[in-house]
């Protein structure tokens, strides 16, 4: 049975309650932005005790489906002042499903920090005194082996960033080895649960049943056409691009498109990427370990199986996992070109609980403000201690490239809406720039990849200097937002989008454990939904047009190697949402 678990961090309580029925078949991000939505102030302050913090798997996680273990996190962002929905790829939420939990609402605000440990039979807490200040490859294992070990539980925890309410903070998941590796790093939610006084959340899901499937012929149909399509596409199938290469494949083919940005967007291309990207490090893991099979699946069921683990010299792991927005945001962006620096800035944002999106830029910011020279991936690693060490200097980082480039007087900050910008240059692939400007999250390429046709060509090549890509930032966002509320991983985009097949299965499959007859319409219908309650909570806090907006710097600055500036006039930006 569906079921809420609300856990009220004042007075350390905890209680189920039944779905309401306006939420029924809401699960994942649906349901995240439904609740922060109904049940948050938009106007309160993101570290008050208004706020709210909700989790929630998707609507096949838990079940056979193929990648589809992804947990939806949601609240009010304390970087950007408006809605967020994160999501990580763990064994956490699949267990969380298996619980019959179709949300966990975390509300009120405790003295100190605590540690929330939930069964079938319901919630406790402990004192999490001896897990703080600590980094997380201390306090996994610890805790694993107090907790039966992975196979048993999985763990959701904040580290000392988030311990300190630092709006880079995100909210680590541990992987299938039990490495704290795995990420819903965007936003600031990691300050949100580090202002709730909880330091870290146990899922145990020991007598638990299968998830129920309304519709077993129907669901399994649309699970093989899932599972055909993914192993079928060149991009997901075995041995394809991302299980050969990891998302790192990417860098390399966006360096040559002109659209990497590098040394704080500054250009489009970057002379050391080769030595980053994917192949270097298929290569250098070859040669340090002897083995080309150092890839595997970062959550149960996941069969593209994308993510990587990076070696030392001695053949010792170093970290995982260096995905492509990570190359990216500690190396080319920082003029970074050495991959042992790269991972290891990359290890240290594991260990304090950092989104390394948000911490790339600020690093970048810095070194525009004098702090660091591009290319010193010495001081880096020195500056992200400071942030480990909660110095002074380490909160105005912690805080992002926003509040770093404030301080610091620079003027040249990659953002929409308080977020730095991801791997992607708008002012060379312009339907990622509509994106970033109109989307909910602030600048987020996973609000509506159109990197998908724009570099990839699937579903058909589109230019990425046209800037008409209103209608495709629209419908982009609109069927993100209902992969999000699936649980499947966003890289189901690339089969589902050229395999009519994949796309069928994947409604059928939702289909299937509701008993729903949702059909391709639904689609953009719900994730027209689900943006819609988003708008509307950014409204109420504040937002406006205004907001939708690329930096000032962009539309004046032309960019390497294309020598191109954002041109897409503000009206057009306006008519994405017709807002």
């Amino acid at each position: 049975m569906d079921r809420i678990l609300r856990i009220n961090m004042t007075d350390r309580s905890a209680s189920f309650e039944p779905m309401p029925k306006q939420y029924e078949n809401r699960a994942g991000r649906w349901l995240t932005s439904s609740i922060i939505h109904d049940e948050v102030p938009a106007t309160c302050h993101p570290l008050g005790p208004n706020n709210k913090l909700v989790f929630s798997p998707g609507i096949v996680t838990g079940t056979s489906s193929p990648t589809s273990s992804r947990i939806s996190v949601g609240g009010k962002s304390p970087l950007t002042g408006g809605i967020k929905e994160a999501n990580a790829g763990t064994g956490w939420g699949r267990r969380l499903a298996r619980l019959g939990i179709r949300a966990v609402i975390i509300e009120g605000r405790a003295d100190g920090f605590w540690l929330l440990k939930i069964t079938k039979n319901g919630a406790s807490f402990e004192t999490a005194d001896a897990w703080t200040g600590k980094k997380l490859s201390e306090v996994y294992p610890k805790l694993f082996e107090r907790s039966g070990g992975h196979k048993a539980v999985d763990i959701c925890s904040i580290g000392i960033a988030g311990e300190h309410r630092m709006p880079a903070a995100g909210i680590c998941f541990n992987d299938q080895n039990a490495r704290p590796t795995r990420y819903a790093g965007r936003g600031g939610l990691g300050a949100v649960m580090g202002s709730k006084g909880l330091k870290m959340i146990v899922v145990d899901d020991t007598g638990s049943d299968d998830v129920p499937v309304a519709n077993k012929e129907v669901f399994n149909g649309g699970r093989k056409n899932m599972a055909a399509a993914l192993t079928e596409h060149a991009i997901t199938k075995p041995k394809g691009a991302l299980n050969s290469y990891g998302t790192a494949v990417l860098v390399n083919i966006i360096n040559e498109a002109g659209a990497l940005p590098t040394r704080n967007f500054r250009s489009g291309r970057f002379e050391g990427a080769a030595k980053i990207a994917g192949e270097a490090i298929f290569e250098g893991n070859k040669e340090r370990t002897g083995s080309e099979l150092y890839n595997h699946a970062c959550s149960p069921g996941c069969i593209i199986a994308c993510s990587n683990t990076w070696h030392r010299p001695d053949g010792s792991e170093h970290t995982s996992c260096v995905e492509y927005e990570s190359a990216w945001a500690l190396g080319a962006n920082c003029g970074i070109d050495n991959l042992d620096q790269v991972a290891e800035l990359n290890l240290l944002c594991n260990e304090y609980g950092l989104d390394t999106i948000e911490i790339g830029g600020a690093l970048a910011v810095a070194m525009e403000g004098g702090l660091a020279a591009f290319g010193d991936g010495k001081r880096a690693i020195e500056l992200v201690h400071e942030i480990g060490r909660a110095t002074p200097l380490g909160k105005i980082l912690g805080a992002g490239a926003v509040a770093t480039g404030k301080v610091f007087g620079v003027s040249r900050v990659p953002h929409v809406k308080g977020q730095n910008m991801p791997a992607y240059e708008p002012r060379a692939i312009k339907g990622i720039g509509m994106t970033y400007a109109v989307s909910t999250m602030g600048a987020d390429h996973t609000s509506g990849y159109t990197i998908a046709p724009e570099m990839l060509g699937v579903s058909g090549k589109l230019d990425p200097l046209n800037p008409d890509k209103a209608e495709l930032a629209r419908n982009f966002q609109y069927a993100t937002a209902f992969i999000d509320t699936t649980g499947h991983c966003l890289f189901i985009a690339f089969a589902i989008l050229d395999i009519a097949s994949g796309f069928e299965g994947m409604v059928e499959e939702c289909n299937g454990v509701l008993g729903t007859k949702w059909t391709a319409e639904d689609v953009a219908r719900i994730g027209k939904e689900i943006l819609d309650l988003e708008l509307d909570f950014n409204h109420r806090a504040g937002f406006t047009k205004l907001d939708d907006r690329l930096p000032e710097f962009m539309l004046y600055e032309p960019l390497p190697p294309h020598n191109v500036v954002w041109d897409i006039a503000d009206s057009e930006i306006d008519q994405v949402f017709g807002q």
